[in-house]
C-alpha cells in the first residue's frame, strides 16, 4: 500500500519538462491558476502564517457579526483590497459572507433567494446567458432541490414569474463584459465577479450590485485554500446565506481564512506602496504575464488559420491609470470550418472544455490561460502544428 502511494505521489509531481512532449496530455479544461506560483515563491516568508496548536479552536470567529464565522482579519483584508483596486463597493452597510469557495456561496445564494418556498408554486427558475459558466446547470441541479431549478439560456427564457439570472462579468468562458438579459419584473440577479481584477480586465468602476461573488482562487491564484466571499446589500439575504453555511458546513476553515487575509493584506500593501523603483505588485505582474500569453496565442492562431479568437475593446483602467486591453483567464477558441474544436484538440493531446458545456455549438471550446509556463508553451507548440496536420489529412 505504501509503495502504491509513493508511485502516485511521484507521478503527480511530474511536469511537462520531465515527460516526453509527445506523450504528455495537456489538461487545459480546468481553471487551475498555477501560473502564479513562481511569483508567490519569490515572496518567500512574506505571506507565512504560523498558527499555534491551541489557537482557532472555537466554531465562532466574531459572534457579534452577522456572519459569525468570518474572521475579522479576513473581513478587513477583503474590504481594504476592494478599496485599493476600486472594483467593488464595500461600504460599512454591505455584508461580507465568506464561503468554501464561490461554489458553496452560489448554493447559499440560491437558497436565500428561493426560500421560503410555497409548495403550491413551481421551483424558482435559474438562468444565464449563453455562453454561460459550465458549472451553473450542474450546481443548480445537483441537490435536486424543490426550491429552484435550472431553466437554461437567459436569451431564450420567456416564462412569467420569479426568476434568478446569473450575470458573470467578465464572462466565463468568453471574457466579455456582461449585463442582465431578461430584465423582467420578479427577477433577482447574482453577479459573479470572479474575474473582475486588474490582471484580466480594465477596472472601469466600482461594482455596486445586490449580490456579488468573488473568489480567492482567481484573485490571487490560491485555489487550494477554498475561500470565496459574497458582498451583499440586503440583510435578510445575507442572513439566509449564513444559515445555509451553518447547516452545510458550520462555517469556513479559520486556518484558510487567516492565510487568505495575510495574502490579501500583502497585495494591498504592495499596491499602495508601489512605485518606479519598486518591484511590480501582484496585479502588475499578473497583467504582464496574461498580456504576454495572449500576444503569443494570437500570433499562433493568426498563423495557422484554423481558429479564431474574440477581440476585446481597450478601455481605461482606473487601477492602472491608463487604457488597457482585456486578457481573460480563458481563451474562447472557435474553428473556422465548423469542426468539433474540443475533439480536434484532443487528437493532439490537448484537453479542453467544449462549447456544448457552455450552452453553445461544438465549434467552440474553452482553454485555460492559467497553467504553468511549460504546459502553456507546449500547448502553443501543438496548436501551431495543427494546420499542417489538417492540410495533409
Amino acid at each position: 500500500m505504501v509503495v502504491g502511494i509513493e508511485k502516485a505521489v511521484s507521478s503527480a509531481k511530474k511536469t511537462p519538462a520531465a515527460i516526453p512532449s509527445s506523450d504528455f496530455v495537456i489538461n487545459l479544461a480546468r481553471g487551475d491558476p498555477t501560473m502564479y506560483q513562481p511569483y508567490w515563491r519569490r515572496m518567500g516568508d512574506k505571506c507565512t502564517v504560523v498558527i499555534p496548536g491551541h489557537d482557532l479552536m472555537s466554531y465562532f470567529s466574531d459572534p457579534g457579526n452577522l456572519c459569525w464565522f468570518l474572521m475579522p482579519e479576513l473581513d478587513d483584508a477583503i474590504r481594504r483590497l476592494h478599496r485599493v483596486v476600486g472594483n467593488a463597493v464595500v461600504d460599512d452597510d454591505r455584508y461580507v459572507v465568506v464561503g468554501t469557495g464561490s461554489t458553496q456561496l452560489f448554493q447559499a445564494v440560491l437558497y436565500a433567494l428561493s426560500s421560503p418556498h410555497n409548495p403550491d408554486t413551481e421551483p424558482l427558475s435559474v438562468v444565464a446567458a449563453a455562453p454561460f459558466y459550465s458549472s451553473y446547470p450542474e450546481e443548480t441541479e445537483f441537490l435536486r432541490s424543490g426550491l429552484y431549478k435550472w431553466a437554461g439560456d437567459a436569451y431564450a427564457f420567456d416564462k412569467d414569474g420569479a426568476y434568478v439570472e446569473c450575470v458573470t462579468t467578465p464572462n466565463n468562458p468568453d471574457g466579455t463584459i456582461r449585463e442582465a438579459v431578461v430584465n423582467r419584473e420578479g427577477g433577482k440577479l447574482i453577479h459573479d465577479l470572479a474575474y473582475y481584477w486588474p490582471q484580466y480586465t480594465p477596472i472601469t468602476g466600482k461594482a455596486d450590485n445586490d449580490i456579488m461573488l468573488f473568489t480567492f482562487s482567481k484573485a490571487t491564484g490560491h485555489a487550494g485554500s477554498r475561500i470565496g466571499w459574497a458582498i451583499v446589500k440586503d440583510k435578510e439575504v445575507a442572513t439566509k446565506m449564513v444559515k445555509y453555511m451553518e447547516l452545510s458546513s458550520i462555517g469556513v476553515s479559520k486556518e484558510a481564512q487567516l492565510r487568505a487575509a495575510k495574502i490579501l493584506e500583502v497585495i494591498s500593501e504592495d499596491c499602495v506602496n508601489s512605485g518606479p523603483d519598486k518591484e511590480e505588485n501582484f496585479f502588475e505582474h499578473g497583467h504582464r504575464l496574461m498580456s504576454e500569453r495572449w500576444e503569443k496565442l494570437r500570433e499562433v492562431v493568426k498563423r495557422n488559420g484554423v481558429y479564431s479568437l474574440p477581440k476585446y475593446p481597450r478601455d481605461f483602467c482606473n487601477f492602472r491609470g491608463k487604457d488597457t486591453e482585456s486578457s481573460p483567464a480563458f481563451a474562447w477558441l472557435k474553428t473556422k470550418d465548423g469542426l468539433n474544436c474540443d475533439n480536434l484538440l484532443r487528437e493532439f493531446k490537448i484537453v479542453t472544455r467544449g462549447g456544448p458545456n457552455f450552452g453553445v455549438d461544438s465549434d467552440y471550446t474553452r482553454i485555460s490561460m492559467l497553467s504553468v509556463d511549460e504546459e502553456f508553451n507546449l500547448f502553443l507548440e501543438r496548436l501551431a502544428a495543427i494546420k499542417g496536420s489538417i492540410n495533409g489529412n
